[in-house]
């Protein structure tokens, strides 16, 4: 019997042409970009770089267009640059190897620096937004906590043999991990870091995440990260976490707040006193969701300042990071690396965060102009909808991309999610009585949620 061979879905790049660009769309990104690219010029020289021809801006824009467009390849890319260039791009005759080669050895930095430039001005955008609603849970928790931010570690597929230089690499070698700090409120990055070694632990983000946080931030963290060091540190800094209780724990009862057939809320000790394991005192926090008893940690020990309910409801939401890894690694190809090169995997990666970013961006929009949650907006079908916004403006019907999408007519792309679980109203009372159903609780449990983190980790 033939054995049939086994391939990667996600190595399967199917598509053989890229996508259209519109000048609206290309006419917003250049604005947005152009003086954060600019601010980078004196540190460009400072590198030694001279303004050749593939300079900054025009690798920003070739990346982009790599993304945005669905380039299948840089042979294509450089078609594309000497007939029609892109974005702010004029066309330019350049042979396929020399931009093989930049990609390879073009400063990943300067990217990051743009990436990290622009970041505070899509914050200050979404709090210009006032009608798109926010998560029972995230107003509660913003009343107590400055900032409520997820963090989590994500590592690269397999490198392709796209170049010649990769005809050493071997053949399935991951391109490394990166590890993400994810705003809950705004689903905008606040952090990434990149670590070569692939099979390296979430642990080893610990101290960049250390450094970074801030006391008055809650941190909702993956098991990975399970560590009694790490969170005795964030509790001298006053930084609290909420996480999941791991199977088979050993603690010890000191304080019960709330114990009925569907809840159980109370205060214990764990760890053994040693130096790898100190003691710790935290709040452990059991729901009943029919059968199953879900098991949260948490810092917070005053159930005013976060209700059971809460503490479950805000974890759930962890899943928006796995979300975020899924979009940038499925949806905007950064499952399909193009180089092999370190520097040149950085520039990919920050490339596809800062398209990322500014999908959420226009997400949030969508959503404000909607006064719809930003979890109802679909931002793989805002991508997907690019082209038909395309089509519609070239059409006259349409000239701005937000109303576009929020438009009653257009709501057939899918923009907008269907909701599958009634819209009920969150418990946020700290002791719940022993009547309280966990039908009027919800909270992200499903397969979907359980198989994007699968996919994404």
């Amino acid at each position: 019997m033939t054995s049939r061979r086994r391939s990667n879905r996600d190595h399967a790049k199917k598509n053989h042409q890229p996508g259209v660009e519109d000048e609206i769309i290309a006419a917003q990104v250049e604005a947005l970009l152009t003086p954060a690219i600019f601010n980078q010029s004196h540190y460009y020289r400072q590198l030694g770089l001279r303004n050749r021809l593939l300079n900054l801006p025009l690798m920003m824009a070739a990346v982009l267009t790599l993304l945005w467009r669905n380039v299948p390849g840089v042979r294509e890319l450089s078609r594309m640059l000497g007939r029609e260039g892109f974005l702010w791009c004029e066309p330019t005759q350049v042979s396929q190897q020399t931009i093989a080669q930049r990609f390879l050895t073009f400063p990943s930095e300067l990217f990051e620096r743009v990436f990290k430039e622009l970041l505070p001005e899509f914050r200050v955008k979404w709090h210009q937004r006032k009608q798109r609603l926010l998560p029972q849970s995230i107003e509660f928790a913003q009343a107590k906590f400055e900032r409520i931010w997820a963090c989590d570690g994500s590592t690269l597929e397999a490198i392709f043999k796209k170049l010649d230089s990769l005809s050493d690499v071997p053949i399935g070698q991951l391109a490394g991990k990166m590890g993400v700090v994810i705003d809950l409120v705004t689903r905008l990055p606040i952090e990434i870091w990149f670590r070569e070694n692939p099979k390296a632990s979430d642990v080893n983000f610990e101290k960049d995440i250390l450094n970074l946080v801030t006391s008055g931030t809650l941190l909702l963290l993956d098991r990975g990260f399970y560590h009694f060091q790490f969170w005795q540190e964030l509790i001298n800094r006053d930084i609290h976490f909420i996480t999941r209780l791991k199977k088979g724990a050993s603690l010890q009862i000191e304080r019960v707040f709330s114990n009925s057939y569907s809840i159980r809320d109370r205060i214990v000790r764990m760890g053994s006193g040693t130096k790898k394991t100190p003691y710790i005192t935290v709040r452990l926090v059991e729901i009943k969701v029919g059968k199953v008893w879900y098991s949260y940690l948490t810092s917070v020990l005053d159930p005013l300042n976060l209700p059971p309910y809460v503490v479950a409801d805000l974890y759930g939401r962890r899943w928006r990071i796995e979300e975020a890894f899924n979009t940038v690694k499925r949806l905007l190809g950064l499952s399909y690396l193009w180089t092999g090169s370190v520097n040149g995997i950085k520039l990919q990666m920050w490339g596809t965060w800062l398209f990322y970013a500014v999908l959420v961006d226009l997400g949030d929009a969508v959503a404000d102009e909607l006064s719809l949650p930003f979890d109802r907006i679909s931002l793989e079908m805002i991508y997907r909808g690019l082209y038909h916004f395309h089509v519609a403006h070239h059409k006259g019907l349409a000239a701005n991309p937000v109303t576009y999408f929020a438009a009653p007519e257009n709501q057939d792309l899918g923009i907008v999610k269907t909701v599958r679980k009634p819209n009920v109203k969150l418990i946020i009372a700290p002791f719940p009585d022993s009547m309280s159903r966990t039908d009027n609780f919800f909270f992200d449990s499903s397969p979907q949620a359980r198989l994007t983190s699968a996919i994404a980790s």
